[in-house]
């Protein structure tokens, strides 16, 4: 990707790489560059549908404010001075509907009234904005709450109808999925849930491992045990957690091969709670090599949703095992290193150790 600057650039030839986001209307470069019109005097967002112009009258510039100050005015279609894109305001106006009717049972057609646009026009747009179909955020959402009246003290039957459940199967089936325990041991902190966990120093920090039976659920990275600690226990404070330095030893070991070595971590179990999303991200993530690198936008890509690396982002932010999900290696479109769970300068010590 070609350097973008403050002063006025125009197309060298026809392979310049943002000359070729604005001939594919590429929405997945909004936010990057602004392009301007000398014909029109007018600047657009790279995806804006208007007609192409022809690229000699073509001149980038790094943002709104750059390109209004060279004299130019943003065009009334696409709307270039917004931080979101027409699709994205679109899906910022359903989450925030959704997010208001949460206890609710609401259908597409419902929010798509709501929002003044067709049914059709909605689904594709948000699936293609977050990754997921407005009905999963619902769900997922909805979830949300029935775990936060769990937490509260609330029972099961009045979280699951509270939250907008209309029948207990349907709650047990996705609390099963996304909690990996029973709504009832959830509510209980965990309780009837085994696991163990180790700790141990490393290059970049101090390294926690757990595991159930099943394989590894969280492996965590800091600079203090208790805090380690302390983080594993907060989302089960009644599951049965214990200290086995030696059950954990081939885990740990493993984890510190990788990071001496790039001893790869693929053939490690997993037993991590989270969305089919999230699921299918992270299994993404494993297949990564070693030294290489993806944007959020490849990945969501390679999942079939070009526009869904908002939700990738997401999806990396939530992962519960560092390194066994190498989320590190997912990075900005830009070239940046872009945010990690557990620091930034871990990241880019993680990508500097790769290569």
């Amino acid at each position: 990707m070609l350097a973008i600057a403050n002063s006025q650039e125009t197309p060298t030839t026809l392979a310049d790489a943002r000359w070729q986001a604005v001939v594919n209307r590429d929405r997945g470069r909004d936010g990057e560059f602004v392009f301007a019109v000398s014909t029109t005097g007018i600047y657009c967002r790279p995806s804006c549908p208007a007609r192409r112009p022809r690229p000699e009258h073509v001149s980038f510039f790094a943002d709104s404010a750059a390109a209004e100050r060279a004299g130019f005015r943003a065009c009334r279609r696409c709307r270039p001075k917004s931080g979101l894109s027409p699709h994205q305001e679109l899906v910022a106006r359903a989450t925030t509907w959704l997010d208001a009717h949460v206890e609710e049972r609401v259908t597409l057609p419902r929010l798509a009234a709501a929002l003044g646009v067709s049914p059709g026009h909605l689904q594709r747009t948000f699936t293609r904005v977050t990754g997921v179909s407005p009905r999963m955020y619902a769900a997922a959402r909805r979830l949300e709450s029935a775990k936060s009246r769990l937490r509260d003290g609330a029972d099961v039957t009045s979280a699951l109808h509270a939250a907008g459940y209309g029948s207990s199967s349907r709650f047990y089936a996705q609390a099963r999925s996304a909690l990996g325990m029973t709504p009832t041991s959830y509510k209980r902190g965990g309780e009837g849930m085994t696991m163990t966990y180790a700790t141990t120093g490393s290059p970049i920090g101090r390294v926690l491992v757990a595991a159930t039976e099943r394989g590894i659920c969280a492996v965590s990275l800091g600079e203090d045990d208790a805090a380690l600690e302390q983080s594993l226990t907060a989302e089960y404070p009644r599951a049965t957690i214990r200290r086995d330095d030696d059950a954990l030893r081939p885990y740990v070991d493993s984890v510190l091969a990788h990071l001496r070595d790039r001893t790869p971590l693929t053939a490690l179990p997993l037993d991590v709670a989270g969305t089919p999303f999230q699921h299918e991200v992270w299994q993404a993530l494993r297949v990564i090599p070693a030294g290489e690198r993806r944007t959020y936008g490849q990945v969501a890509a390679a999942l079939g949703n070009p526009n869904g690396a908002r939700a990738v982002a997401r999806a990396c932010a939530a992962n519960p095992a560092a390194l066994v999900i190498p989320c590190h290696r997912v990075v900005r479109g830009d070239g940046g290193a872009g945010g990690y769970r557990w620091g930034a300068e871990r990241k880019q010590a993680l990508l500097a150790n790769e290569g």
